[in-house]
């Protein structure tokens, strides 16, 4: 998953880093890579931090482009770590580093919303992107669901607690939402420091 979303941002690069004038050649494949593990450790620290709805939400947006998500929270955040990064690791003056970071990572963003909400993509889903940043936790509690007897997939089940759904196991919702935070609270343990920078690093050889 890690190295698909990798891809996508390599792709979604091709402007605003790769052909940009104004970054150095030599940085695009680490700039790339930074960008990679701020919306990978993004979406993480978002789960571990009780916000798996909120994901569910803005996964939930079909159709949603670049310039749609600049107002999601979630989406600035990440536009605002990323700018500083490029600032401080990859010493770009603040225009730029803005420039880049605003087009960049609502383009990937946006990018991972069409692929999961596209039926006939299935490489990538919400589902496969918490099981990832969970440690297959998001599996786990998938399987107990539905053999309970419930359908769908856990994306569907979280939308329930973004959509306001009291109703059959409101509770139950919620106990899923901190089982992920939990299972992505150790993921951040697991790969602390430069632990997911270093596995993203890896896709560059």
């Amino acid at each position: 998953m890690l190295e698909e979303l990798f891809n996508l941002v390599k792709n979604a690069a091709s402007d605003s880093v790769i052909n940009n004038p104004e970054v150095p050649n030599d940085k695009n494949n680490a700039i790339v890579a930074e960008a990679t593990n701020t919306v990978a450790s993004g979406l993480r620290n978002i789960v571990a931090g009780g916000g798996a709805q909120n994901l569910a939400s803005l996964f939930g947006n079909k159709g949603s482009s670049g310039g749609g998500l600049l107002s999601n929270p979630i989406v600035s955040m990440m536009i605002g770590h990323f700018a500083g990064k490029l600032m401080s690791k990859f010493n770009l003056g603040s225009g730029q580093a803005n420039n880049i970071s605003s087009s960049l990572i609502p383009n990937v963003l946006g990018g991972l919303i069409n692929r999961h909400n596209d039926s006939s993509d299935s490489g990538f889903s919400l589902d496969k992107l918490l099981n990832s940043i969970t440690g297959g936790k998001s599996d786990e509690i998938l399987q107990k669901h539905q053999s309970g007897g419930s359908g769908g997939g856990l994306s569907d089940i979280l939308s329930k607690v973004t959509g306001g759904d009291s109703g059959s196991g409101g509770g139950g919702l919620m106990d899923i939402v901190s089982q992920l935070a939990g299972g992505a609270q150790q993921q951040q343990q697991k790969n602390g420091g430069g632990g997911l920078m270093d596995i993203i690093s890896g896709f560059l050889k």
